[in-house]
């Protein structure tokens, strides 16, 4: 027998309780078993005069309904015997849950939800469909439309029934930005009807239901029915809004993002259609962001990866569970101070260590200053800060069972905290550095059991940057990864595992992204073409302002660095000269006020230095924005393919999300290799041939870029193969 999804009970009034308690599942989502559920329960409401009405909630402590199921999301493909096309079949897939709600509202019954637990994405739209909505009055309870965020929009109502209730501009609000409410806020919107005790939500919903019998008929279905706020082609409001809606999701997009355009089109539209029109103008939207590569490239990148990542999917087998309870943290800079706060927010305790005590104390400092910005209450604060331990004495690291250091990059001074932290902790401790470039078998030649000692690689800064890269050296061992991946996830950071090389995988082809800004600028390119050009493709900032951000005296210090560990193997980047200048004029970057930008003092915006071009001449024929952004993209895509041949990198779904969280990679591709794959490795090759002829072998593809293309490969299905394997 099929278990349900849905438990039907019938009480003495006619008031049928629909709780949803998807088997199997810690938390509800909708999916085929959900679906068939609800359309039997719709039913019988329509048609049983034993049912006067309707109450809908959550069998799950863990909440209401999270969403539909993004993994098990299957689009099908075209079937040629059904004379549609692809586009038309995705719009009867899709429409199957927006005409079942909207069933469900046109029912003749009333309807209440009870919404117990957060109730997201299309969670909230099967709220949104009841005639009346209580909410626990719970603050960790959460309602939103978050779809946005991974390449998709509501897509079963949300898109018209939020307009009708709140208005449009508030609404655009939450569909564009993905942004969640709690009760209180549902409730001073519209949203919900009522919030009370969580002991009183069934029997507030009933109640309801028993008060309203001909409560069953949705606003926007009364004759007369009007938007608040108005609509309309000669609603100034509403052109308004439209106007400026539309500039500033694509300043923000930069024309990007297909699910914000369809947000945009299906609300402009909808809201000026009858309700059961604007459902299906709703779903023809839809099924075009979903029938595009782009949808299921960032739902499997944002959404399923990432959740598996921070699940532990490359945690080693058989290794028990070993949560960090007191960490040593050597270093209390920028870096050091960050992982500091996130450790000590999570409960850990951390001994935070300096050569002098201002410096500690000044690292300690940092978290009380961010948190006091953040308005923590006064409480937790003090417990926060209470769990860090400034010192300059290595006898406090006793007791430590991790040690992170992040000293100056030099393998001469990391060497010498390496030694001096084993003599007092032993070297059974877990040893991480958080080197962004020197390689981690070397760097593991400090600690006497080079099997405990393992790569942490945080972000700048630490606190908002959610990725952490694992970096395994030749002789790191299971127990450490193990151990790094088991604090990655107690300070709620999502991790990748990748294997030791110089650069490692972010910070080598992030490189690439900066250095052939700078090769352009070397060139004569005009400066404001290579900014604009990488902002338009998708980056957060150009290559000169992260350059800047990160510190042009750091790039030189790693180049250096580099070029004497590798003495005459080393090749100097083709943007090498271009630092060496700056560095010359004494422009380090933003931390001197003084980079390939300029910082007005007064605080007012930065801007390119206006010198720039005076010292890097700009050539009398420019290339096309086209031919820009062709370069900066296809040099980030070789050196990850280069990566992924080499073996610093296993899998495709790391390097995606390496890509994307760790220095920014256009969210909306999914990531290189997501970005590869639609292209076409084929493709890709030749395109990268053809600029290795015009620009030199840094572009040229490695042998299994080619092998793969000649053998119609791409880097995911060679992936679901090896796992099916």
């Amino acid at each position: 027998m099929t278990e349900q999804a849905i438990r039907q009970e019938l009480d003495a009034d006619g008031i049928l309780l629909l709780t949803i308690d998807c088997p199997g599942l810690s938390m509800n989502v909708i999916n085929e078993a959900l679906t068939r559920d609800l359309t039997a329960a719709v039913e019988r409401i329509r048609t049983d005069d034993a049912v006067k009405g309707a109450v809908i909630t959550s069998g799950k402590a863990s909440g209401f309904v999270a969403g539909a199921d993004l993994k098990g999301m299957n689009f099908a493909e075209a079937s040629a015997s059904s004379g549609k096309s692809r586009v038309a079949q995705l719009f009867d897939g899709v429409f199957v849950l927006n005409k079942l709600l909207r069933d469900l509202e046109t029912s003749g019954k009333p309807v209440a939800a009870a919404v117990n637990g957060l109730a997201l994405g299309g969670g909230l739209e099967i709220v949104l469909a009841c005639h009346h909505r209580v909410i626990a009055d719970n603050p960790k309870i959460v309602l939103g439309l978050p779809e946005v965020l991974v390449g998709l929009f509501p897509g079963a109502g949300g898109t018209q029934r939020l307009p009708r209730l709140i208005g449009v501009q508030p609404a655009l609000m939450f569909l564009l930005q993905g942004k969640n409410m709690s009760p209180q806020e549902a409730l001073g919107l519209g949203v919900a009807q009522a919030v009370v005790p969580a002991d009183q939500l069934l029997e507030t919903a009933k109640a309801w239901v028993k008060a309203n019998p001909q409560g069953g008929v949705q606003p926007w279905d009364h004759k007369g029915f009007k938007f608040p706020g108005g609509v309309g082609a000669t609603n100034p409001n509403f052109v308004q809004t439209f106007m400026g809606g539309t500039a500033m999701a694509h300043k923000q997009t930069l024309g990007n993002m297909n699910q914000v355009k369809a947000i945009l089109s299906a609300v402009y539209e909808g809201t000026q259609l009858p309700m059961d029109t604007a459902i299906r103008i709703e779903s023809k939207y839809f099924a075009k962001v979903v029938a595009d590569p782009q949808a299921g490239n960032m739902i499997r990148s944002l959404f399923v990866s990432k959740q598996a990542a921070e699940k532990g999917a490359r945690r080693p087998a058989n290794v028990p569970p070993m949560p960090a309870k007191k960490i040593g943290m050597l270093g209390a800079g920028l870096m050091g101070a960050g992982i500091a706060m996130v450790s000590a927010q999570a409960g850990i305790e951390v001994v935070l260590l300096d050569r002098d005590i201002e410096a500690a104390n000044k690292g300690k400092a940092y978290t009380e200053e961010r948190l006091k910005k953040r308005r923590t209450d006064e409480k937790k604060l003090a417990e926060i800060l209470g769990r860090i331990h400034p010192t300059t004495d290595y006898a406090d690291l006793k007791g430590c069972d991790l040690i992170i250091e992040a000293v100056f990059e030099t393998r001469e001074i990391k060497a010498e905290v390496t030694k001096a932290t084993e003599a007092v902790v032993g070297a059974d401790t877990i040893f991480g550095s958080n080197t962004s470039t020197l390689p981690i078998t070397g760097l593991a030649e400090a600690w006497s059991k080079p099997e405990n000692f393992v790569g942490i690689h945080f972000f700048s800064p630490v606190e908002k940057m959610p990725l952490v890269e694992i970096i395994v050296g030749k002789k790191t061992g299971p127990e450490a990864i193990a151990k790094a991946l088991d604090y990655v996830a107690q300070i709620r950071k999502t991790p990748i595992v990748v294997n030791d090389s110089r650069g490692f995988y972010t910070s080598r082809c992030f490189g690439t992204y900066v250095q052939e800004g700078l090769t352009l600028l070397g060139e004569g390119v005009k400066p404001a073409l290579i900014e604009n050009i990488g902002r338009q493709m998708g980056m957060p900032v150009g290559p000169l302002a992260v350059n800047d951000e990160v510190g042009l005296d750091l790039s030189y210090k790693v180049a250096q660095q580099t070029k004497q560990d590798l003495g005459d193997a080393y090749k100097p980047g083709a943007g090498e000269a271009v630092i060496e200048k700056m560095m010359e004029l004494g422009r380090h970057g933003r931390k001197n006020g003084k980079g390939f930008y300029a910082y007005p003092e007064d605080g007012s915006p930065k801007h390119l230095w206006p010198e720039l071009s005076a010292q890097f001449p700009v050539a009398a024929t420019q290339p096309t924005p086209a031919e820009v952004k062709e370069r900066l993209l296809y040099r980030q895509f070789v050196e990850t393919a280069r990566c992924f041949a080499e073996g610093v990198l296993e899998t495709p779904e790391d390097g995606d999300l390496g890509a994307i969280f760790g220095w920014g990679f256009a969210p909306f591709t999914g990531g290189p290799f997501s970005a590869m794959d639609t292209i076409g490795l084929e493709t890709v090759v030749q395109t990268l041939d053809r600029l290795a002829q015009q620009h030199g072998e840094r572009f040229t593809p490695p042998q299994l870029l080619r092998d793969m293309a000649a053998k119609k490969e791409s880097f995911y299905g060679n992936a679901a193969k090896a796992k099916a394997a």
